[in-house]
């Protein structure tokens, strides 16, 4: 009676099949975190985008109820006593106050920044952040 050896019928994958398999998925993994860096970037330039319109809303709001207010509209920098409270957004924005708070500063949202600059008020318009 013989006995058939199980080692002289294997079938599986041999070594240069399986790093082949290795280079593949490690190639398609590099250029899917590229891809990931890319869109996180993007969201947060959209999100920092997205900052910049909420304060022109706040300032513009501030603005309407001091012009239908009792006193009406005083000056710019009753405005800006104002709104420098609420200029604190969501989570994960930061605002830096320029050296003159007034006219600018930095908005910061995770790695995205940009440098603002404000258009002061006056009575026939809102101020503005550009």
């Amino acid at each position: 009676m013989r006995k058939e050896s199980s080692c002289l019928n294997q079938n599986g994958f041999t070594l240069i099949e399986i790093v082949s398999v290795m280079i593949i998925m490690g190639v398609v993994a590099s250029v899917s975190i590229q891809k990931f860096d890319i869109v996180s970037d993007t969201a947060n330039q959209r999100a920092l985008i997205s900052g910049i319109k909420e304060l022109n809303v706040r300032e513009s709001l501030v603005w309407s109820n001091m012009k239908i207010s009792g006193t009406g509209y005083t000056q710019d920098e009753d405005l800006w006593t104002t709104v420098e409270p609420i200029l604190q957004l969501a989570r994960g924005y930061e605002w830096a106050a320029g050296p003159d708070r007034n006219s600018g500063g930095t908005l910061k949202f995770k790695t995205a920044s940009r440098s603002l600059n404000r258009q002061v008020s006056s009575d026939s318009s809102a101020g503005r952040w550009q």
